[in-house]
């Protein structure tokens, strides 16, 4: 079958790949997801635009909230029983890293971390047949937008500099499988004008002719899951 997500439902997804695959998800298009994490909170984008000059929305009340999230997301309390814990991955990281190795979902899924080597993650990754992702030029909802298309921020310079996919330590060393993915011609990427999930019908339905209709024979269903307040925990 196909899946579609919408922003944080591409987790849904995410998980069910990692942990099963079977019934395989053929084809799996991912709108606006959060798929690298979400690195700050609402209003506290570290590069926003306003009156068409640049500025950093940081320090103060922004660092306070950054600092209490990571705190409480890196909990098992948090992890068992919070959605948006499981995907916050700290632009900081390295101050938190302990915890986030040790505590966070999406550390397991990216088989980050020194204890986090997981086989059936990349074996389970490799079944589907096609990725793609959706980029939504202007998020203000995802931090960082790149994200969405497995881009993160710089370790050494996280509010500045934000590394693109081939870049990444998860592409690099193909942690879960992106890499091998990558090889193999299935990531595909889109991207439209505009903010969050605010795409038109025209490319909703284009990108489900060209990647999904093509591909939609008798057996395979479409899947759509959209955001949701809580999920089980998948891993």
């Amino acid at each position: 079958f196909h899946a579609v997500g919408l922003s944080q439902g591409n987790n849904i997804i995410r998980g069910y790949i990692a942990r099963y695959n079977t019934p395989t998800v053929h084809t799996f298009l991912s709108i606006n997801g959060v798929n690298a994490g979400e690195g700050t909170v609402p209003g506290c984008f570290p590069d926003m635009t306003q009156n068409n000059e640049k500025y950093f929305q940081l320090g103060g009340i922004c660092d306070m909230l950054l600092e209490q999230a990571s705190r409480r997301a890196y909990t098992e309390f948090a992890q068992e029983h919070s959605f948006q814990a499981n995907y916050w991955r700290d632009p900081r990281r390295r101050k938190e890293q302990e915890n986030y190795f040790k505590y966070s979902q999406l550390a397991r899924w990216n088989n980050e971390g020194p204890n986090n080597n997981n086989a059936t993650l990349n074996e389970n990754y490799a079944k589907t047949e096609r990725f793609v992702w959706v980029k939504a030029t202007e998020d203000g909802m995802v931090w960082p937008k790149e994200g969405e298309q497995w881009g993160c921020p710089d370790p050494d310079n996280p509010f500045e500099n934000i590394l693109p996919m081939n870049e990444t330590e998860w592409y690099q060393k193909d942690l879960f499988g992106l890499k091998t993915a990558q090889e193999a011609g299935k990531n595909y990427f889109e991207q439209f004008v505009g903010d969050h999930l605010q795409f038109s019908m025209e490319d909703f339905d284009r990108w489900i002719t060209t990647y999904l209709m093509e591909t939609n024979g008798n057996d395979k269903h479409i899947r759509i899951e959209e955001q949701e307040e809580a999920t089980p925990k998948l891993l």
